[in-house]
């Protein structure tokens, strides 16, 4: 059973599964890639190369459904881009002892699930001016970067609601903005970390290719069929479900 878990193959069909759900709505899946592969024990400086790696892939499929049926607003993605991107890049040249990188791991995936289950209320707009929502972009915008760098989860989980509450655009243009986010900033915490790492990502073959189709298929279903609602609920059950086994690998680490 352990050899069957750990086979490829089936690692890859996870992973397919994965890039399938969190594409569909807007996201790249850095943050079940981390803690999955965390549980199966990869190397934890390996770990954010990989998932960064996946998710540029995963949101490079997504990006083009969504800028295909034309969702992608410009205006809208650049102030959380401004300093996403540099942070983004801070935080790819942090190196974190194992056991806080499992530990802020933990915490993101808490984070992610509270704000699946129970920041519902999306429909809500705040009523902040011009300026307001400037400074509240640019200053989430470097928070999602950083964390972005340092664990290889790109932020669209985070960032599609924030945008929904600050009425600045639609679920569906909400969506293609989280995958334009996560493919800018994953790109650049990648370079960051290949500056001081290197992996050979020809061993990974498998799960970038799972990964690629699962989310080509998925970014089609959310910018045309399915409701980004179902989807998280969904994508709510894996989280849950990552939280558990990594709550486990911690308290036995």
């Amino acid at each position: 059973m352990i050899e069957f878990i750990s086979s490829p193959y089936f690692v890859a069909g996870l992973f397919f599964v994965i890039a399938f759900v969190y594409s569909s709505v807007g996201m790249g899946g850095g943050s079940s890639y981390t803690a999955l592969m965390a549980i199966l024990g990869f190397n934890t400086l390996a770990i954010p190369m990989i998932s960064l790696s996946l998710n540029l892939v995963a949101t490079t499929a997504g990006a083009y459904n969504f800028i295909r049926y034309k969702y992608a607003r410009l205006k809208l993605i650049l102030p959380f881009l401004v300093t996403s991107i540099p942070m983004a890049y801070v935080g790819g040249a942090l190196h974190l002892p194992k056991e806080l990188f499992y530990w802020l791991l933990l915490v993101s995936l808490i984070l992610v699930a509270l704000r699946i289950y129970f920041w519902r209320n999306t429909s809500l707009e705040l009523n902040l001016s011009v300026r307001g929502k400037l400074v509240v972009s640019f200053i989430s915008g470097g928070v999602l970067g950083l964390i972005a760098g340092i664990v290889g989860i790109g932020g669209g989980v985070y960032l599609v609601p924030l945008i929904l509450i600050l009425g600045l655009g639609t679920a569906k243009e909400a969506a293609a903005c989280g995958v334009i986010f996560v493919w800018m900033n994953s790109l650049s915490g990648l370079v960051s970390r290949l500056q001081y790492n290197a992996i050979d990502f020809s061993d990974y073959i498998p799960l970038i290719g799972a990964v690629f189709i699962g989310a080509a298929l998925g970014s089609y279903t959310g910018a045309v069929k399915y409701p980004a609602k179902f989807m998280e609920k969904v994508l709510g059950v894996i989280i849950l479900t990552a939280i558990a086994f990594l709550v486990r690998k911690v308290i036995l680490f």
